[in-house]
């Protein structure tokens, strides 16, 4: 019976399966300690790099759609029309519903314009808010900031994606080459010692 408790047994631990040898192990070979490297690398991307680029992507877009936003918003300006017709459609329709007519309005020069716009509802005659431009044509109405909000998630979702993406194809790609290196010095040398191995040598 031992006395002294457990047995320890020496030499290098035996790695675990799917997993590279770590730490100073003899058996450890170069392909082994390249793919612990492209493992942290794959991790540290995971952890740093995609928030980071999804972040950077999204706020980015936000900022470029609010410039649109801005500018959209300070060359349009919304004025009382008139329509010329009633908007077309069934009668049962929502009058709230947006839908073409024409329209007449007069602009800031004294000028009347006639043209076509989306307007809700209310019959010929009746008054309708619509936009023009500078000049004072019928314009479409300016972006909204809820349209710049959407863009840039849409776009830090995208990124992350595309990160994700690359980062996993890498990794993958990575681990069938070394994994590819590793079958070719396993069969270069199992030609070397399989003959004296089987004492094919000793005939």
């Amino acid at each position: 019976m031992n006395t002294h408790g457990p047995r320890r047994v020496f030499g290098p631990r035996t790695p675990l399966p799917g997993r590279p040898a770590r730490g100073p192990n003899p058996l450890r070979r170069r392909t082994d300690r390249i793919q612990t490297w492209c493992t942290v690398l794959f991790v540290l991307i995971l952890a740093v790099g995609l928030p980071a680029a999804s972040i950077s992507a999204g706020y980015a877009a936000h900022a470029s759609q609010m410039r649109v936003v801005a500018a959209e918003t300070s060359a349009r300006h919304q004025i009382t029309a008139r329509l010329a017709e009633a908007p077309p459609g069934p009668d049962h329709s929502d009058v709230r519903e947006p839908r073409q007519a024409r329209v007449r309005w007069v602009a800031d020069d004294g000028e009347r314009h006639t043209g076509t716009a989306t307007v809700s509802g209310g019959g010929s005659g009746g008054e309708v808010r619509v936009w023009v431009n500078r000049e004072g044509a019928l314009a479409q109405a300016p972006s909204s900031p809820a349209t710049a909000r959407t863009m840039g998630w849409f776009t830090g979702c995208v990124t992350a994606a595309a990160v994700a993406g690359v980062a996993f194809t890498g990794r993958a790609r990575v681990r069938r080459a070394l994994d590819r290196r590793r079958y070719a010095r396993w069969e270069a040398e199992w030609k070397v010692v399989e003959p004296a191995w089987s004492g094919r040598n000793r005939r």
